[in-house]
Formats: structure tokens, C-alpha cells, sequence
């Protein structure tokens, strides 16, 4: 087959497993694993053969006209440069270990069918943003994604926070995506088509006439679907949804696709400096208040969240100052660790036996229980955290360097202020990271909280996948960043000296503060009444999700607890801790800004449409209805009535003619 061909094959066979498994979920029950399995496989072998055929070569092009349009047309079009060649393998690759993963972690779920071929249609979706030549084919799956994400996290509609979480999630984005669209039309306008080289080869001839309100409006969709800021707040309500999914969406798609865009059309924001400008700050901002809010959430899960809110902070900032490669070097590194701690996590709620637990300040005695899910996660951290050689230091301290490099070599479309922006920000990050990597690590495994019933050994696929993605997650970078400049249009991935040791330098400082905090709150607590820990009774808590829909019982039980005097967070927050926690009233703030006028607005309608528009319909259906009565009365049936008025009305006409005959 040729290349073309097998890039066809890669986002269609997930798509036709979601289909199969569909109509097949009830009839054939047998056949849902291998289905939500076996395509996804399948496309993930594919588009390790399609990355090998392309090796960093010329993209591979190949188009046809797929609707006229009778201006600008829509093709069917695949552009497969070294970037898409290797996110769709990372796609494909995280996809499948999520599917194997949830054949264990769901076993007991009835609504697996369905949540199985969403997964696949999921995977389609976003294979189909990568793969894709043409911005109109492109929005289809960005916008299929968007729909998908809405069920997922939704699957435990039982519980108000799932549905809450997924209306948020799909309104937050569909916000993004509102001036996104409008940003496409106008980038095909300006380039005359919506194929991806060609508005690459207008920006290159200069041709383009509106680059700053372009990139600004794609800005938009970007922030909205790769959660950063101001458009972030869905991701941490999105952990309502199974953990398999919070994997699936932060690790490879979803919030991949804003990034990914923005690299395919990086010469289109870097035609407006003032882009550039925004971008970095947006990054700078996401990655520094995510880094606070993460070190103040209890429950794990929200912990991750924050944390790729963080972690696609330095992807935007990398492509902020302009480098591509080291912004892609950090999505493949990110979404191979960052899958394993979703995934590790996922087996520690599993064990914990209610998902309240998730609740760090509860945990206690796993480390015992769980040794896969702590060793691996333990390396998971240690990447995160960018600690060498783990894979998340060389990714890392290449968007450092590539910010680096900004700041102190001035190029003509990459302002100066840009790579300080993104530099300051980043080494802050890094502090943060650590800190809150180190804090996750300490309460989830060394804690003394409350020890739930052992609910036994966790099944094999669950544990045989966190060993599977820690490989990448320790060796990836190290050996990534020799190999990839192949398909990173030749960018040296090389850790520079001054970002490695800065870096490196103040990653060491947030973990040994945190630990030293963390000794500190331990020692102090052992010493108060309250003991280590304070907690709900177990009665509180709510079921482990896989359980929780066989019950109907939440999924999100109330995991509020008195304050864990053990929490190194709360020491090292201080004052700012409590706004952290909520994410710095962010969603208080959107409320009152919109959420409120908005519903002011629906009732002054309201009001406007019963009190005075329906005052004036009943007003005027008033007289006809009083004049039918009239007529109505007149119309007894009686013969002698009826000749009884005849009577009547011919002597008065007689009179009146009468009348007026005499007085003529």
C-alpha cells in the first residue's frame, strides 16, 4: 500500500470499530472488547509504519476536491509532515493503552459499549486534526472531539457533578470555537483556500492582510480547547468523567489539537509580533496560576488537571518564541507521563474503593498495596518534575532553551520580550512543578489518612499498561532529542547549560522545600489532638466509579474534610492557599461577568414576553371573542324569535323611511 493510502486507514478503522461496537453493544456483547481494541491497535501499527515511510522527509501531500463550493473549496486533503507523523503515533499509542487499560477498570460498567466507541470515535477524531491538509476537514474532527468530550465526561450522568462538568466543558470550548470559525474564514479568504500549504504559501509570500485579527481569533479556539488561559476552568471539572478518559484527553487529544494547530500554522501568528506577544503571556499566566492552584487541590485527579494546564503552558510558550520543535518534543514527552499518572491514579481510586479517597489527604497504607501504580508513578513524577534523565527534562529544558534563545538573540518575527516572558514564567513553573509533584507523591503514598478496605489486586490489564508507558516516560527523551531533528525540521533538541542548571536547580529547591515542609506539618500534627489526619467517616464517601453506575450512586462523593495539618501546601501557600484552591475565583468571576447577566437578560425576556407580548395577544383576541358571544346569543334556533325580530326590523325601517319621507 502507499503511504497515502495507509494514512487513510489510520483515523478510519477506530472510526469503524466506534461503529461497530455501537450497533454491536447490546446484540453481541462478546464483541465489544476486541472492537474497542483491535482498531485502535491496528491504526497505531499504521502510523508507526506511515512515520517510518515519511522519516523526516518531505511532507507527503495528497488531495481532491471534496464539494464545490463556488469560492473557495473544501478538499479532502492529508498533509503529513515529521510533526504529524509522530503525534498520530503518540495518538494512537495512548488511545490503545486506554483501551486495554478500561477493559479492566470498567469490566463491571453496563455502559462500557458505549463508552468504548466513543474512545474510538474520540481517537478518529483527533487522528483526523493531524492527519489533515485541509483547515475545513481539520474543524470536523476538532469539532467531533468537542462533542465526544461532552459524553465521556458526562458518563456518569447520575451525579449532577458529571453533568454540570461535561455542559461546562462543552460550553467553555464552544466559546473558543465561536470567533476560531470565523478566524478560519478569514485566513481562507485572505489565502483564497482552505488547504493548509497553501495558506502556508501565502504567509510566506506576505500576501497576508490580516494576520493580527487571524491569529488573535484562532487564539480563541486554542485557548478554549488546549485549556489555557482564560479559557481553562472546564479541564479541572472535567475529572468527574472515568480516569481512562482524563488520560485519553489530557495525554493525546483534546486539549493536544489547540497546540498541535498552532504548530502546524505557526508562520501565521508569527506574521503578527503582536500575537506573539499575547501567546507568551497567555502561557506565562497559564503556567504560573496553575502551578499555584495544583499545589492547593486535594483530590489527585484535579492535581493532574492543573498540571497539564501547566505542562501545555510551556508548549504555547515554546511556540511563542518560535519553536515548533521543542513545543511537539514536549506534547510527545508530556502526553506518554502524563498518561501514566492518570492511569496510576486510576488504579489508586480503584484500590482506595471510593472514589472520595481521591482525596490526597485521605489516602493512607497505599504504597503497600499498590506497588505498580507507585513505582510507576513515582517515575511519572520524576518526569513531570523534569528531573534528569527522565524524558520531561530534555522536553522541558528545550522549550527553556528555545525561550533562551529568544530573549537573548532577537530575530525579526520573535520580539525580545516574548522569550523573557516565557523564560521567567517557565523556570517559575519548574519550581512549582516540582513542588507539587514532590506534595502528590509524599500524601498519596506516605500519608496516614484513612485506610479503605482492600479491595484486592487490580486486574493485569491495568497494571501491565503503567509499565508499558513508564518505558517512554524514563527513556523517550534522552533518546528523543538525538533522533527527532529528523522530523523537527532539523532543530537541535540539545539541553543547553545555562536552562539545564537553572532548571534543573530550582526543580531540586520545590521538591527538598516541600519535602522539609512536609516533615515539618507531619511532625507538628503528630504533636496536636487532631492527629495526622482528620476525615470524613467512611459513610461518606462515594463509590468507586466502576461501581458507581451499577448502584446509581455518585460517583463524586463529598471529599470536603476538616484541614489535613499534614499539608505541606498549606504551609508553603499561606495566605494565597485558599484562593488557590478555587482557582483564584475564576469561575466566581466569570459568573458574575456573564453567567449572571446573562440569566438577568433570559428573565427580563421572560417578563417582557408573559407580562407584555402575551398582554397584547389576550388583548386582541378579547373584542373578536366579546363579539362572537354577541353574535353567539342572537343565534338561539327559536322560528318564532327569528320571525319575531324580522317583525321588529321591518316596522322600523318602515318608520324610518316614514321619517324621512316627511321631513324631505
Amino acid at each position: 500500500m502507499t503511504t497515502t493510502t495507509l494514512a487513510v486507514l489510520v483515523p478510519l478503522l477506530p472510526f469503524l470499530g466506534a461503529a461497530a461496537g455501537l450497533f454491536l453493544g447490546r446484540t453481541a456483547p462478546g464483541f465489544v472488547r476486541p472492537l474497542a481494541v483491535l482498531p485502535t491497535f491496528a491504526a497505531l501499527a499504521l502510523a508507526a509504519i506511515v512515520a517510518v515511510r515519511q522519516g523526516g522527509d518531505a511532507a507527503v501531500d495528497s488531495a481532491t476536491e471534496l464539494t464545490p463550493t463556488g469560492s473557495v473549496p473544501v478538499e479532502l486533503a492529508l498533509h503529513i509532515d515529521g510533526f504529524a507523523a509522530l503525534v498520530a503515533v503518540l495518538v494512537a499509542f495512548v488511545a490503545t493503552c486506554v483501551q486495554i487499560y478500561s477493559t479492566g477498570y470498567l469490566r463491571d460498567d453496563p455502559r462500557y459499549p458505549s463508552y468504548a466507541a466513543l474512545v474510538s470515535l474520540f481517537t478518529s477524531a483527533m487522528l483526523l486534526v493531524v492527519y489533515s491538509g485541509d483547515l475545513i476537514v481539520l474543524l470536523v474532527g476538532w469539532e467531533v472531539m468537542g462533542i465526544c468530550s461532552y459524553f465521556l465526561v458526562g458518563h456518569y450522568w447520575e451525579t449532577s457533578e458529571a453533568r454540570a462538568a461535561s455542559m461546562k466543558a462543552f460550553l467553555v470550548t464552544k466559546l473558543g470555537d465561536v470567533p476560531f470559525l470565523i478566524g478560519l474564514f478569514a485566513l481562507a479568504t485572505d489565502a483564497g483556500s482552505f488547504r493548509i500549504t497553501k495558506v502556508l504559501g501565502t504567509v510566506a509570500s506576505g500576501e497576508l492582510h490580516h494576520p493580527t485579527l487571524i491569529a488573535l481569533l484562532l487564539l480563541a479556539g486554542v485557548a478554549g480547547k488546549s485549556a489555557q488561559f482564560p479559557l481553562h476552568t472546564w479541564l479541572p471539572d472535567a475529572m468527574a468523567g472515568p480516569t481512562p478518559v482524563s488520560a485519553l484527553i489530557h495525554a493525546a487529544t483534546m486539549v493536544a489539537a489547540g497546540v498541535y494547530f498552532v504548530a502546524r500554522l505557526l508562520p501565521v501568528f508569527e506574521a503578527s509580533s503582536a500575537a506573539m506577544v499575547v501567546l507568551a503571556v497567555m502561557a506565562a499566566v497559564t503556567m504560573a496560576g496553575s502551578g499555584l492552584a495544583a499545589l492547593a487541590q486535594d483530590d489527585i485527579k484535579r492535581v493532574l488537571a492543573y498540571s497539564t494546564i501547566g505542562q501545555l503552558g510551556y508548549m504555547t510558550g515554546a511556540l511563542a518564541v518560535g519553536d515548533r520543535g521543542a513545543a511537539v518534543f514536549h506534547l510527545l514527552s508530556h502526553g506518554a507521563f502524563k498518561a501514566l499518572l492518570f492511569l496510576a491514579a486510576g488504579v489508586i481510586i480503584h484500590a482506595s474503593g471510593t472514589n472520595s479517597l481521591a482525596a490526597m489527604s485521605r489516602m493512607g497504607n497505599l504504597r503497600a498495596r499498590v506497588p505498580d501504580a507507585f513505582w510507576t508513578m513515582t517515575v511519572a513524577l520524576l518526569a513531570l518534575a523534569a528531573i534528569p534523565p527522565f524524558s520531561g527534562f530534555f522536553s522541558k529544558e528545550s522549550v527553556l532553551g528555545a525561550a533562551e534563545h529568544a530573549a537573548t538573540e532577537h530575530t525579526s518575527h520573535i520580539p525580545g520580550a516574548a522569550g523573557w516572558i516565557v523564560l521567567v514564567a517557565g523556570l517559575l513553573a519548574a519550581l512549582l512543578t516540582a513542588a507539587y509533584a514532590t506534595r502528590l507523591w509524599l500524601l498519596a503514598f506516605h500519608g496516614k489518612g484513612v485506610e479503605a478496605p482492600d479491595h484486592g489486586r487490580q486486574p493485569v490489564a491495568m497494571n501491565a499498561v503503567l509499565w508499558v508507558l513508564a518505558v517512554p516516560s524514563l527513556a523517550l527523551g534522552g533518546l528523543a532529542y538525538r533522533v527527532l531533528p529528523d522530523w523537527f525540521d532539523g532543530r537541535d533538541l540539545t539541553p543547553t547549560l545555562t536552562t539545564s542548571v537553572l532548571g534543573t536547580g530550582v526543580a531540586l529547591v520545590g521538591g527538598i522545600v516541600t519535602y522539609g515542609a512536609w516533615r515539618h506539618t507531619t511532625a507538628l500534627a503528630a504533636r496536636t489532638p487532631l492527629g495526622a489526619v482528620a476525615a470524613h467517616p467512611e459513610g461518606d464517601a462515594g463509590l468507586v466509579e466502576a461501581e458507581a453506575i451499577a448502584s446509581h450512586a455518585p460517583a463524586y462523593g463529598d471529599v470536603a474534610s476538616a484541614p489535613d495539618p499534614a499539608d505541606p501546601g498549606r504551609l508553603l501557600l499561606g495566605p494565597l492557599h485558599r484562593h488557590a484552591a478555587t482557582g483564584f475565583h475564576l469561575d466566581a468571576v466569570y459568573g458574575a461577568l456573564f453567567v449572571r447577566p446573562v440569566l438577568a437578560a433570559a428573565s427580563l425576556v421572560r417578563f417582557l414576553d408573559r407580562e407584555v407580548v402575551d398582554t397584547y395577544v389576550r388583548g386582541a383576541g378579547t373584542l373578536p371573542r366579546l363579539l362572537g358571544a354577541a353574535v353567539r346569543r342572537a343565534q338561539t334556533g327559536n322560528l318564532q324569535t327569528y320571525v319575531s325580530a324580522l317583525l321588529a326590523g321591518t316596522v322600523v325601517l318602515t318608520v324610518a323611511v316614514l321619517l324621512v319621507a316627511t321631513g324631505a
